[in-house]
């Protein structure tokens, strides 16, 4: 068979559009680092060797391949940042033949913080304030992402593959904007028990356009205030590729158990995580999902393991990371999940609430044809 192979901070998301002329490459599109659906939050975002609903589009795309419905839906909303970051996800998945061999999906992402007041004109040139020159403009990151994956054959195993051409919009209100274009690559393996997965992120690097127009008098009001003036630049995304293996097991005839690890490898410079280095950084994150009668699951997990300072002023550093933990129901054709996470560690806790939903859609019923002899 022939086939073609084809958040961030809330400081940086602000000051994202005053980068400096150089490319830049570490960090870059980090709002994408959240991930979609509460499942995933809940199990700590491994997801990569176990996806196969519309949220692989995301997680690793070769999971359509096992989407089990005519067409899926899938919605999330979540609040960052004490509720002022709002970031939403809608996505649909759809297998191409009957034998669900290939699928096809579509994802929409939204980071956004809104109502940011814009004082750049708040003093007159005569020194006078005028709060009446307060504006407010928004601060959002998209992405769309155009997902496919199919089912091969290698040496008699079977394989599911699959690929996103992903599309980053980024707007800082009247003042910088910035296109981006990437592909991702992704793989699955399943046996009897065992899954694995391989999830290759901007595998040829995803570049950023940004251009940016301020006017004579904001650009006086940045030089007096100390400020660079932003100017036109590239931003780099490298590539980050994300190993998983799943174990399931089953306890009795209501009960089952699926565990997940995932291996985070990034290469832009070295992190502050469990293993790092310049040239290569590891981090690792592993949850579970504990199901009753396929209809009531109970799901945690822990990642994100970071050195931080001690609380005590010794200037020591120990060990954080950060748990998760959530629930899910299903009611007939309707998945309804929650999780209850938080964006840094255990040090620097700002849990959220997130909700999100899937529902698979019936088939389309045959209407037979008329007997017109």
């Amino acid at each position: 068979m022939n086939l073609f192979y084809p958040k961030m901070l809330l400081v940086l998301l602000l000051s994202s559009w005053m980068l400096p002329s150089q490319a830049q490459v570490k960090y870059s599109n980090e709002f994408l680092s959240l991930g979609i659906g509460a499942r995933a939050q809940a199990m700590s975002t491994a997801q990569v060797a176990s996806t196969e609903d519309v949220l692989s589009t995301f997680w690793n795309p070769a999971g359509l391949v096992y989407l089990d419905a005519p067409l899926q839906l899938g919605l999330m909303h979540a609040e960052w940042f004490a509720g002022i970051a709002q970031y939403d996800y809608i996505g649909f998945a759809k297998p191409l033949n009957p034998e669900k061999q290939s699928s096809i999906g579509l994802s929409v992402i939204r980071l956004g913080i809104d109502n940011i007041p814009n004082t750049l004109n708040l003093i007159g040139a005569d020194g006078s304030i005028n709060y009446e020159n307060v504006t407010e403009f928004s601060a959002a990151d998209y992405a769309v992402f155009f997902s496919y994956a199919q089912q091969v054959k290698i040496k008699g195993k079977t394989f599911a593959m699959g690929g996103n051409a992903k599309i980053i919009r980024r707007v800082i209100g009247t003042f910088g904007n910035s296109w981006g274009f990437g592909l991702d690559f992704g793989i699955q393996h399943r046996g009897e028990k065992w899954k694995f997965g391989l999830m290759a992120r901007d595998v040829t690097s995803t570049f950023n356009a940004w251009s940016f127009s301020l006017n004579d008098r904001e650009k006086l009001v940045f030089a007096n205030t100390g400020n660079e003036i932003p100017e036109s630049s590239v931003e780099i995304t490298r590539p980050q590729f994300i190993l998983g293996a799943a174990r399931h097991f089953q306890i009795n005839e209501k009960v089952e158990l699926q565990a997940e690890m995932n291996w985070y490898i990034t290469t832009d410079g070295e992190r502050n995580v469990l293993v790092g280095s310049k040239v290569f950084n590891l981090d690792p994150f592993a949850g579970f999902e504990l199901a009753y009668r396929k209809t009531l699951y109970l799901r945690g997990g822990v990642g994100r393991f970071q050195q931080a300072l001690d609380d005590d002023g010794s200037g020591n550093k120990s060990w954080t990371f950060q748990p998760t933990l959530g629930v899910g129901l299903k009611i007939g054709r309707i998945f309804i999940d929650y999780a209850f996470t938080d964006v840094g560690n255990v040090s620097q806790v700002q849990y959220s609430n997130i909700f999100s939903v899937k529902l698979n859609f019936k088939e389309r019923s045959k209407i037979p044809k008329l007997n017109t002899q």
